[in-house]
């Protein structure tokens, strides 16, 4: 077995891996999230977003990204914890941690032929769908409905446990 450590990556690592894969004729996948408290719904996504190709990179927003984006309260984990857990998923090839606000300059990077966003959006909601047309690529919604969210898990801890303080 692979260490799961050796699945996390830099940006420049995954745009090197990719362009071989391209050129090996292989389909370039790249999920992207915060996946700051894994739920089933992560787990489904990212398999929905391998079955669309042969090779999948996941970009995890560093912790000055995922406060920009959640709030200063989150993340709940580093973000190479958060890399680390998803390097256990065997659907997961590569995990590449990102700073930026979108993942724009990732998919720049890698050029993925697919860019696989969760079911909270749609093909035309996706805010990078226009980087994509760079090099042809194409986005694709995958996973499940959209019933589980990492803020609907948060504060229903809160609301357990609220209760038993009370």
């Amino acid at each position: 077995m692979t260490d799961p450590a050796a699945k996390i990556i830099t940006p420049s690592q995954a745009a090197e891996i990719s362009a071989r894969a391209r050129a090996q004729g292989r389909t370039v996948v790249l999920a992207n999230g915060v996946f700051d408290l894994l739920h089933v719904g992560h787990a489904r996504y990212l398999l929905g977003a391998k079955a669309l190709g042969d090779l999948l990179i996941v970009g995890v927003n560093s912790d000055d990204s995922a406060r920009q984006l959640k709030g200063p309260q989150r993340p709940l984990m580093p973000a190479r914890e958060r890399a680390e857990l998803l390097a256990h998923f065997a659907c997961v090839d590569y995990v590449v941690i990102f700073n930026e606000i979108t993942v724009a300059e990732l998919l720049r990077a890698v050029k993925p032929h697919i860019h696989a966003k969760g079911s909270d959006y749609t093909p035309d909601t996706v805010p990078e769908r226009e980087v994509l047309h760079e090099w042809g690529g194409r986005v694709a919604i995958c996973g499940d409905a959209k019933d589980h969210a990492t803020s609907q898990l948060l504060a229903l801890i809160a609301q357990r446990f609220q209760r038993r303080q009370e």
